[in-house]
């Protein structure tokens, strides 16, 4: 919203600094001079004993001379109330007794509806307070004396009582001159079919719902019947009211949580003040409802990573597991959330009650990332003792990683469930690994052959598919080690390409490492990182086989867009060789079983993948061919002479 030049400049004729400011500190009445505006106390922004605060009032700046920190009445509301700019600006309006100008006469019309809203609920608010100290509140006082509630802590977040009586707020109300549609539209009556109006809230203590500026928007009640058809109860939704877009206790937990760049997320009504008189004032809870986009947002706009203290029993950690779902395609860098599950069977008040403050610190001090909960949630109580089973696992973890907007969170979520995985399943990580678009790596190396294959032309012909595969793998390597920034571009696949060569595999996940580190502001940086972590250059290592030298494409002076469309075309062409003579070798394997048209479709199929994977290489740039022709002759003799039909 644009405001005019002439608005601010009447709302700083009619702010006085100093009387903002007084309200954060002490004036160190030695210094300061109140006469020509010129006053000085302690710094609020830092820790410190002696004067080094100064306000100008007459200029309307202040400025420290310890922290440096410096600027008006909007910046000073701004970072000690921890708000936005507009809010600043609504809060010292307020204050000065003037009215935010409005973007149009409907926009006016509606702001003028919820203020009067806003008067009844606060009215409301009011007449609550005071019933709690009435007779009818006697068993009311009882209870929150159990709970461990202070005079001072009630006080604080305006706990009242509202009796059993079916009209006792309603006809208040109406003493007043408020209308009956306007209270119902408050959310503080109700009206039945029959079309009686009756209070909303009976028999209950109530706790006032107050929106990040302070004004009373809502009410929440816990019943004191035990039989009562809901034990919570929150107003319902009207023009002054989105529960999914409020928070309980936020102005007050938005101020706590500047001073200790914190955020705690309650449960409910009672966690967040047994948090707040335990010193922890930066609290908030939804309201009676799953946590929302929006709480999600009015969240990060008061901390970073709020932590979500839920209950240790089963209901809160399905709340929390929910809440992954919604939080993360809002995730953005630096904008997250963690999780501190209580103990089985607690709530944070339990566990203040229990331990005291330093039992809920230490508890909060073990939150755990969201990606932890994430993974748990897919994993706890499940085998994995099949392909099937892993396949599944996969494919939800693809479809979450589908969920995150952010490419760089996408990334990295996709490394620490990569590193999840492997601990889980075992083995290293170019046998097993994350790839997001081609799922997980189900084939890496060569296993050792099977008794009844070892005669086969495959066990024959190891030697030379060896080299080959070795010359093709530190081809596809070199070429990315000269090219660190395609490498880059490539990761996935890089990631689930199968290479049978062990020491070459660990080149390439070293690689993979280092290029998907935070730590290096170039891709060239990564090299220099990995060289650094083997002990050599492995680039000298891969360019001692001659094929690799020759290659033009793969070398650094080489055009980048040739050099990527070499790599990709040996890349495609190790995966459809390597896919090929697994496939040929299952298939002898299988030769010596009942006749299966199944094994003639399989050799087919990799006849056909031969083709495909060899069409347009050129002998001049490709590393290896020789192999390839002998697969070629291979797999025609094998389809030529039937030999999946047994002779009799």
């Amino acid at each position: 919203m644009s405001l005019p030049p002439s608005f601010f400049d009447e709302l700083r004729a009619r702010t006085s600094l100093s009387q903002v400011v007084g309200r954060k500190v002490t004036w160190d009445n030695r210094k300061s001079n109140a006469a020509k505006g010129d006053m000085w106390a302690p710094c609020p922004f830092h820790q410190e004993k002696t004067a080094s605060f100064h306000v100008d009032d007459r200029k309307g700046f202040y400025y420290c001379f310890g922290c440096h920190a410096k600027g008006d009445a909007i910046g000073f509301v701004k970072e000690t109330e921890n708000v936005g700019f507009m809010e600043a600006v609504e809060i010292l309006a307020r204050e000065a007794g003037m009215q935010m100008p409005a973007r149009d006469p409907a926009a006016a019309k509606k702001a003028e509806e919820r203020a009067s809203l806003a008067d009844i609920v606060e009215i409301a608010v009011k007449f609550y307070r005071a019933q709690l100290s009435g007779g009818r509140a006697a068993e009311a006082r009882a209870y929150l004396d159990r709970r461990g509630l202070s005079a001072a802590t009630l006080d604080r977040f305006e706990i009242g009582f509202a009796p059993s009586e079916r009209t006792v707020l309603f006809d208040h109300l109406r003493g007043k001159g408020i209308s009956a549609e306007d209270i119902v539209a408050s959310g503080m009556a109700a009206k039945s079919d029959r079309g009686e109006v009756y209070d909303r809230f009976r028999g209950r203590i109530v706790f006032p719902i107050r929106d990040q500026r302070g004004r009373a928007i809502s009410l929440g009640g816990r019943a004191m019947d035990p039989n009562a058809r809901a034990k919570y109860l929150n107003g319902p939704e009207t023009p002054l009211f989105d529960k999914g877009r409020a928070l309980y206790n936020h102005g007050p937990a938005r101020e706590a949580a500047g001073k200790v760049q914190a955020l705690i997320v309650a449960e409910g009504y009672m966690d967040v003040i047994a948090l707040a008189q335990a010193g922890l004032g930066h609290a908030v809870a939804p309201l009676g409802t799953a946590i929302t986009e929006g709480q999600l947002q009015l969240m990060w706009r008061i901390a970073d990573e709020p932590v979500i203290a839920l209950d240790g029993d089963a209901a809160g950690i399905r709340a929390a597991r929910r809440l992954i779902d919604v939080a993360l395609p809002l995730l953005v860098p630096g904008k997250s959330l963690r999780f501190c599950m209580m103990p089985e069977g607690q709530d944070p008040d339990d566990l203040i009650r229990a331990g005291g403050t330093a039992a809920m610190e230490a508890q909060l001090a073990k939150a755990r990332p969201m990606v932890d909960l994430l993974w748990e949630r897919e994993t706890e109580g499940k085998q994995f003792d099949s392909p099937e089973r892993r396949a599944a696992l996969d494919a939800e973890l693809r479809r979450l990683l589908g969920t995150i907007q952010d490419p760089s969170i996408r990334s990295h979520y996709t490394s620490a469930l990569r590193e999840k995985r492997q601990d889980l399943f075992g083995g290293n990580r170019a046998r097993q690994g994350f790839a997001p678009r081609g799922g997980w790596r189900a084939k890496g190396a060569a296993e050792p052959a099977s008794a009844g294959a070892r005669a086969s032309f495959l066990a024959k012909a190891g030697a030379t598919m060896q080299d080959e595969a070795r010359l093709r793998e530190s081809a596809i390597l070199a070429g990315c080690l000269n090219h660190p920034e395609i490498a880059l571009r490539l990761e996935a696949a890089l990631e689930a390409l199968p290479l049978t060569c062990a020491d070459l595999a660990d080149i390439r996940d070293k690689l993979l490492h280092q290029i998907g580190s935070p730590l290096h502001d170039q891709p060239g940086d990564a090299v220099t990182a990995m060289i650094a972590e083997l002990g050599f250059d492995p680039r000298d290592r891969l360019g001692a086989l001659g094929p690799v030298r020759v290659v033009p494409h793969l070398q650094p002076t080489a055009d980048r867009a040739l050099a990527e469309a070499a790599i990709r075309e040996e890349m495609a062409k190790q995966v459809a060789v390597m896919g090929i003579w697994e496939e040929v070798r299952d298939a002898e394997q299988d030769l010596g079983g009942v006749a299966d048209e199944g094994v003639t479709w399989r050799l087919k199929q990799a006849s056909i993948a031969r083709d495909r994977a060899l069409r347009g290489i050129s002998g001049e740039e490709s590393t290896s061919q020789g192999g390839e022709q002998e697969l070629s002759d291979h797999l025609s003799r094998l389809i030529a002479e039937e030999v999946w039909i047994k002779k009799r």
